[in-house]
């Protein structure tokens, strides 16, 4: 077996499972989860029409590179989007089966294990993918401080140099998972001037990007390059996908945009991987991609929804409305003494509502985990039922209280 297998952590939700192994729910409160980041938003008509409509691409096989019509309508997406952004349909897009399977893939592609102390740095708190993509492809991680006052904002200052000579690969996560927190113009020209001073390669993971709760969107990796007139996107790859944005995160669909260089060895890496997205999930990205109207629609239902949880659980946490995303990063009460892990298995015992510890979000960096004395709460259900699960946390809050 492949050694490296080895030096994978448990998955985030499989450490939850066994957290949570013990707790008997309280039978009285019908169970509600917060803990995974799952869309549970209605999948949009025109989605699963385009779908029907197409079933006859299953008789064909799909090229990797995907039709012209889609990587244009991506393209296209992309100018709406972003300002006017130009992006080659031609050389600088490629579908993927969700963000998840291309930020793995990708940093096969790009990381040179041969090289001694191969580096990738990820941000901390962090999306476990980064970490295991990393390791599998025989790169040691190392994970950059985050700045609480900051949402959690990498101190990209505070990497040292000898880290720097060794990186070749840097995730970005911006709307970050947890935090919520984009990333700044200021804080991507930092960022470029280093990729330009090492050589690593950006890998700007922009899933959560269509749900934001400021008048203004939030910032894209490709679009601060512009802006800073970096127009052959250098050393950056941007990572998007439907399955937020659409609510279709059955249907694994996406796409990575940015420096032809990397997308032309990115596209001979899938080919012989055989990660071709099908006819049929081509034919229904394309109507996702076309329409903005359900993605405003679906984000008038996520403003709603956190401007009623978000004033309740502020009420007795540390917590506040992100930027962007569907996540509340929320630090306990200090009644409970740091302690995420006994305040998730408590919550659930309790009053039978699931959140994710912070801690599993994060690892020990500089010898302190960020994540630790926090909670994620992804507010994926209903609004109905996630008031109800912030009035039942309000209501444990202050049961240990007194």
């Amino acid at each position: 077996m492949n050694p490296l297998l080895s030096r994978l952590q448990p998955y985030p939700f499989e450490r939850l499972r066994q957290l949570h192994a013990d707790i008997t729910p309280n039978p009285a409160y019908s169970p509600i989860s917060l803990g995974i980041g799952e869309p549970r938003h209605a999948t949009p008509q025109l989605v699963k029409e385009a779908l029907s409509a197409s079933l006859a691409g299953l008789a064909s096989y799909p090229g990797t590179l995907g039709t012209p019509l889609l990587r244009q309508t991506m393209s296209d997406w992309m100018a709406r989007r972003y300002g006017g952004l130009k992006v080659d349909p031609a050389t600088q897009i490629l579908p993927v089966n969700g963000s998840r399977e291309a930020l793995f893939a990708l940093t096969q592609t790009v990381i040179d294990a041969s090289q001694p102390g191969a580096t990738v740095i990820c941000p901390n708190p962090f999306y476990q993918i980064y970490e295991g993509a990393a390791l599998l492809a025989g790169a040691q991680t190392w994970f950059a401080p985050s700045v609480p006052a900051r949402n959690f904002g990498i101190d990209w200052a505070a990497v040292p140099e000898a880290v720097w000579a060794k990186t070749q690969l840097v995730f970005v996560c911006s709307p970050g998972n947890p935090t919520g927190a984009v990333m700044s113009l200021a804080e991507w020209e930092l960022l470029f001037k280093l990729s330009d001073q090492y050589g690593f390669v950006i890998a700007s993971d922009e899933c959560y990007s269509e749900i934001y709760f400021r008048d203004e969107a939030p910032l894209g990796g490709l679009q601060a390059a512009a802006q800073l007139g970096r127009m052959d996107f250098k050393n950056l790859i941007s990572l998007t996908s439907l399955s937020k944005r659409s609510n279709v995160p059955g249907l694994r669909s996406g796409f990575v945009a940015g420096d032809a260089a990397i997308i032309k060895s990115f596209l001979l890496y899938r080919t012989y991987h055989g990660s071709a997205m099908s006819p049929v999930v081509q034919a229904a990205s394309i109507a996702a991609w076309n329409d903005e109207q359900h993605v405003v629609d679906n984000r008038a239902m996520y403003r709603e929804k956190f401007a009623q949880v978000t004033p309740l659980l502020a009420g007795v946490m540390d917590v506040a409305l992100p930027d962007a995303g569907f996540y509340l990063w929320a630090a306990i009460p200090e009644i409970f003494k740091g302690s995420d892990t006994n305040f998730s298995r408590e919550l659930l015992g309790f009053y039978n509502v699931v959140v994710l510890p912070g801690s599993y979000l994060a690892r020990d960096g500089q010898g302190h985990n960020p994540g630790a004395g926090r909670i994620r709460m992804a507010l994926v259900a209903e609004t109905a039922e996630c008031v109800e699960a912030a009035q039942r946390i309000v209501q444990f809050i202050q049961s240990k209280a007194h």
